[in-house]
Formats: structure tokens, C-alpha cells, sequence
């Protein structure tokens, strides 16, 4: 039996379990047609066919990814079908054109970065506009206090000048009353200001910190994903206006889930710090490591040619290989804890996000060529004597 034949065969099956049989499906009985009376056809004569299809659309987006049949992969197809997610049904066309599966595992993770991208996007939205509304507060009390000092030095002139008029009468004696009380209540409304001015110094230090955990895993302390891509962006500019060299790179831990389901999460999450302690090992002011989401990292190599971030990132992949990590609850070693990698230069595409899929596909590359490998997108990695 050939694919396409097994192909029928399963989406055969399918519509069973959805309760449409093949047979029904093409033997849909046809009411007969009398010449006499022609008559609009019924509701159910015109959904019943197009409901069949989409059924049939969703059947084949299953089989056609390997996916099993479930509540979460229906909707996630019915959603691609009828554009209720077009980012996630480019990103599955964008991921299937470059050869890479399309897994429960890509698609649950794509979910979970959509959800947090747009608390995070709402996060920072506020906090920008918080900020806004901060500097412009600011600049109002400079002027206010600058304004109330002037006053208040003004007043404090014209009541010297009155106190040392000889032989003043009542008018002039309630001038220089009304001015000391004006003054006074300048010097209450600079006080305020001032005190204004404090708590809102006070505000903008929580917003900076408050900015700093919104773009930081609070795992392994890296960038988060969202800190990753607007760090990303400056860099592309930075690095076309001085001219340098630009490399981005992916980097998923090796059979991440097996230390999970063997040792538990928090075992699971010990091998994260110490693969981002390692990473941030080789980061400084022209590299950046970033946790871009679950057990996959980025970094961004920058004034650096591709051979050169091969030999930094295949240095850290080395240094966690020999390691020999242990269950401190059980005393189980981990066994061999690796990760695989895949480099992509930058300018060598014409865009950001095609850079970013040559990476992704060097690292699947790296994964089906055995794992425990950093793989140049589009080339092969340097010799190891040039390394030495």
C-alpha cells in the first residue's frame, strides 16, 4: 500500500470516529428532481456539504502533520483552516517550507509564547506609557518649582521693600501682611512639589525594576524572549551602521525531557541553570545569551565571523558535555548532559526572520545528525585544527 493510499485509508478512519463515514460522505443521497416543481433548497442541503469539507480540510491538515486526533490539535487546525490564527498557520507554512516537522510539542510551545507575548507586549505598552506620563510630570514640577521660586523671591523683595518705608500707613502695613502670607503659601506649594517630585523618583526606580523582570527569565536570570528580539533589532542596526559581522544562534539541550520524566522537574531545572550558567560564560558586550523559550537558547554573536561563534558556542557545548551532573536527591547521575546548536549569519539573508529560520534549521540539522553538535546554517563547521 502506498502512502497516498494509507493517507486515504486514515483520513477514512477519521471521519468514522468524527461520525462521517467515507461511503456517506461521497453517496450523499440526492432528493429527487421533479421538472414541475423546483423549489429553494433546504438549510441543512446547504451546510451539510460545506461542513463535510471543512471536516474533511481539518482531517487532512492531521495527517498531512502526523498528528494525533485531540481536542487541542482540532482546534489548533479548525483555527489555521478558517484564519483564526493566521501567525500560527504562517509560522506552521514558514516551518513546513523549510523542511522541519510541524510536532504537538513546536505547536504547544507556539501557544505559550503567543499567550506570553501579549501579556508581555501589554506589560510594556503600559509601562512605556507610565513612563511617558512620569517624564512629562517631571518636567511640569521643574517648571511649577522654577515658576514658585521666582514668585517667592519677587514677593520676598517687595516685602522688604514696604517693611523699610517710614511711617507706613494701614494700606501699606496689610500689603506687606498679604505679601508675607502669599509667600508662605509659595513656599508650602514648592515643599509639595518637591515632596511630589521624590515620589515620583521613587515611581520610576519600581518601573526600571519593574522593566527588568518583564524582560528576565526568572529561572536562569537571562534575557527572556521578548528581551532577546529588541535586543536582536538593536544589533542588526548597530552592526549595519559600524559595518561588523552579525551571527545568531539557536541552542536546544538533548533529550531535555527524559531528565524531566526520569528525575523530575526540579532536576530539570538545575540542568537549565547550569547549560545558561556555561552559556553566559562566553557572552560579553558584543555576545548575548538569551533563554528564548523551554529548553531552547539564543545567543548573539556580533563583530565576530560565523567560524569564530562556531568555535565560542562548540567551546561551551564541550565544557557541558564533560560535566557530570547528579540527582542531589537521589544520588542518580543525570548521565551525559549535551546540546545541540545550529549558526546563522545574519547579513548572509535578506531578512531578520530568515536568518532566524537558517538557524533553526541548522540546529534541527544538528539534532537529526546525531545531537551533541553545533552546525553552521548552509556550510560545514570549521576543521577541528583550526579550532586549536
Amino acid at each position: 500500500m502506498n502512502h497516498e493510499q494509507s493517507a486515504r485509508g486514515s483520513r477514512s478512519r477519521l471521519l468514522k470516529w468524527l461520525g462521517l463515514s467515507g461511503d456517506e460522505q461521497a453517496h450523499e443521497p440526492v432528493p429527487p428532481v421533479d421538472a414541475d416543481a423546483f423549489r429553494d433548497p433546504t438549510t441543512r442541503e446547504i451546510w451539510l456539504p460545506a461542513k463535510r469539507r471543512m471536516i474533511g480540510k481539518v482531517a487532512d491538515f492531521l495527517i498531512d502533520h502526523d498528528l494525533e486526533v485531540m481536542p487541542r490539535t482540532l482546534g489548533i487546525a479548525y483555527d489555521c483552516i478558517t484564519g483564526g490564527n493566521p501567525k500560527l498557520a504562517q509560522a506552521i507554512l514558514e516551518r513546513t517550507e523549510a523542511g522541519l516537522p510541524v510536532t504537538l510539542k513546536w505547536l504547544e510551545q507556539m501557544q505559550r509564547e503567543a499567550e506570553g507575548e501579549s501579556s508581555a507586549e501589554m506589560l510594556a505598552a503600559l509601562m512605556t506609557r507610565l513612563e511617558e506620563s512620569l517624564q512629562e510630570f517631571s518636567r511640569t514640577t521643574n517648571s511649577a518649582r522654577s515658576a514658585t521660586s521666582e514668585y517667592g523671591a519677587a514677593l520676598q523683595q517687595h516685602v522688604d521693600d514696604l517693611e523699610q518705608v517710614s511711617k507706613a500707613g494701614v494700606v501699606i502695613t496689610e500689603l506687606a501682611s498679604l505679601a508675607r502670607a502669599m509667600m508662605s503659601r509659595t513656599r508650602e506649594i514648592e515643599q509639595n512639589l518637591n515632596e511630589s517630585e521624590k515620589r515620583a523618583s521613587t515611581l520610576q526606580q519600581s518601573l526600571d525594576e519593574a522593566r527588568r523582570v518583564a524582560d528576565e527569565d526568572h529561572l536562569t536570570g537571562l534575557p527572556n524572549r521578548r528581551a532577546f528580539e529588541v535586543m536582536f533589532d538593536k544589533e542588526i542596526e548597530s552592526a549595519k551602521e559600524a559595518g561588523d559581522a552579525l551571527c545568531v544562534a539557536f541552542v536546544d539541550i538533548d533529550h531535555f525531557k527524559r531528565v524531566n520524566d526520569t528525575h523530575g522537574h526540579a532536576s530539570g531545572d538545575r540542568v537549565l541553570k547550569v547549560v545558561a550558567e556555561t552559556l553566559s560564560r562566553i557572552s560579553n558586550a558584543r555576545c548575548h545569551v538569551a533563554r528564548h523559550g523551554g529548553e531552547e537558547f539564543a545567543v548573539i554573536f556580533r563583530a565576530i565571523t560565523p567560524e569564530k561563534a562556531w568555535q565560542r558556542l562548540d567551546g561551551a557545548r564541550e565544557e557541558i558535555a564533560e560535566r557530570r551532573l547528579v540527582n542531589r536527591a537521589t544520588d542518580m547521575p543525570f548521565g551525559k548532559v549535551t546540546f545541540s546548536g545550529g549558526i546563522a549569519d545574519v547579513f548572509a539573508y535578506p531578512s531578520k526572520s530568515e536568518a532566524l529560520r537558517a538557524a533553526d534549521a541548522a540546529l534541527y540539522t544538528a539534532k537529526q545528525s546525531g545531537r551533541n553538535l553545533i552546525k553552521l546554517a548552509g556550510r560545514d563547521p570549521p576543521p577541528l585544527q583550526d579550532a586549536a
